[in-house]
Parts: structure tokens; sequence; C-alpha cells
């Protein structure tokens, strides 16, 4: 039983993942410093103020509707989403778009020449007769 706990634990798949997760939760601290300590004071300066928790609050019944918190998250999720897309994203895309370029490349360098590949069907093809 420890055996094959010690087999499924030693896979490359599970030590790629914990390695993922580990490397995804300090890049998710990055992204979240980025997004408070940059982005929204620039944008508290343009608007006044860091959240827009305060912005629009609706009570019914005694219950507060907080759609000005509401508010904040969103444009939480849209700057950490534009900061992954600018900082990981387009970079990462650039750079396997000049990695299928050069492998492009490598094989039309590779390609037989039309001319090559005909006299070499005909020579098998003379082989085929003579026999």
């Amino acid at each position: 039983m420890l055996n094959g706990f010690k087999e499924f634990i030693m896979k490359g798949n599970v030590i790629d993942l914990a390695v993922a997760v580990v490397i995804g939760a300090a890049f998710g601290a990055v992204v979240s410093s980025l997004v408070e300590n940059v982005l929204m004071p620039l944008i508290s300066a343009l608007v006044g103020s860091p959240n827009f928790d305060d912005f629009a609050k609706v009570t019914i019944n005694g219950n507060e509707i907080l759609f000005g918190a509401f508010l904040t998250a969103v444009v939480n999720f849209l700057l950490i989403a534009a900061a992954v897309y600018f900082v990981i994203v387009m970079p990462m895309n650039k750079l396997i778009h000049r990695r299928d370029r050069k492998l492009d490349l490598e094989e039309k360098v590779e390609e037989v020449d039309p001319q090559v590949a005909l006299l070499t069907e005909i020579r098998d093809s003379l082989r085929q007769r003579s026999f």
C-alpha cells in the first residue's frame, strides 16, 4: 500500500502539479500586490477613492445591499486579468509563435527538393521492374 502511494507521488504529473500550485500561489501574491499597491492607487488618484465600497449602498428592510463592494470586486478582477494577460499570456504567446516559426523554418530546410524526390521515385520504379 505504501509502495503504491510512493509510486503515485513520484510520478511526474503529481510533482509538476505541486510545483505549479506553489508557483501559482507565489505569483498570485505578486499580482495581488501589483493591483493593490500600484493599479488601485492610480485609480484612486483618478476617481478619489481606492475602492468603491461606499459608492452605492441600498438598504431594504434593514439589509444593506453593497453594490459598491461588488463593483470593487469586478474592478479588481479586471485589473488582475489585465495584469495576467499583459505580463504572462501575451509574452508567452509571442514566445510560442517564435518557436513555431523557427520549427517551420527548420522543416522547410529539411524538405526534399522536388527534383530529387522525382528522381528517387524513378529509381525505385526502375528497381522494381528489373526484378
